[in-house]
């Protein structure tokens, strides 16, 4: 340990320290720092015969140095890489209709602490998979605010009890926050897409920020009648609710 009892002289330590660590051989590159970057390793002693070479047999020397230091470090990435593949978990494959069990730690909920709130929600069962590491799951009806798509580390398998005639009961039932509903501020435009109508809207706090500015489906505005209303009186020729879907 490079510091006193007391523990007020470590900076004092530092260079001896930095020297130490720079003079022990590594276990990935089998040499120590300072032999990699110069060829040899610094001498303690007090009588020291020079080591000094002509250029072309020290570039030499180098070359050969930092050779052996990247054979070195390759065989420590494929060790470590070996070693972390046989610890590596393979990611269960849930097929369409199994149920699985959803971590509550994205979750939001009415309850009044998460400490005491249940580690595991459901089961929900696999609707289909996306991409390699994702599924979608069907939710209830009341979690409408929740994307339906998770992270395969999010989920594990419903495990059914071996013990005949028991039926594991699922956590109790509780209803998630909703997200906080923006106020439109006005339509700015509409348009058919796939047969279905949609509207430019505008949010009321975000006018001056146009990024905000959101396609959304007709469905999405039902409480606001009047401003859609006022759009279309504005613009009778734009795709409404009585325009012709084919």
């Amino acid at each position: 340990m490079y510091v006193s009892y007391h523990q007020d002289d470590w900076y004092t330590w530092l260079p001896l320290a930095e020297f130490a660590y720079n003079n022990v051989e590594h276990s990935s590159k089998k040499q120590s720092p300072f032999f990699t970057i110069y060829g040899r390793n610094p001498s303690f002693d007090s009588i020291h015969i020079s080591q000094d070479l002509p250029a072309g047999k020290l570039s030499t020397k180098l070359q050969s140095v930092q050779q052996v230091f990247k054979e070195e470090l390759e065989s420590a990435i494929r060790r470590f890489k070996k070693y972390a593949d046989r610890n590596r978990d393979i990611p269960p494959d849930f097929q369409p209709g199994y149920k699985v069990w959803l971590a509550s730690k994205n979750i939001k909920t009415t309850r009044p602490t998460k400490k005491l709130s249940e580690r595991w929600l459901g089961p929900f069962e696999v609707l289909k998979k996306i991409g390699s590491h994702a599924y979608h799951l069907k939710l209830p009806q009341q979690w409408k605010s929740v994307h339906p798509v998770f992270h395969v580390s999010l989920l594990e398998p419903v495990k059914h009890s071996t013990i005949p005639n028991r039926h594991q009961l699922p956590p109790p039932s509780f209803l998630v926050e909703e997200q906080e509903e923006w106020e439109v501020a006005q339509v700015l435009d509409s348009k058919l897409k796939r047969g279905k109508l949609w509207y430019l809207v505008e949010w009321k706090g975000f006018s001056e920020d146009p990024e905000r500015t959101t396609l959304e489906p007709a469905s999405n505005l039902t409480s606001s009648p009047e401003i859609v209303k006022d759009f279309h009186s504005l613009y009778p020729d734009n795709p409404g609710p009585n325009t012709s879907r084919v």
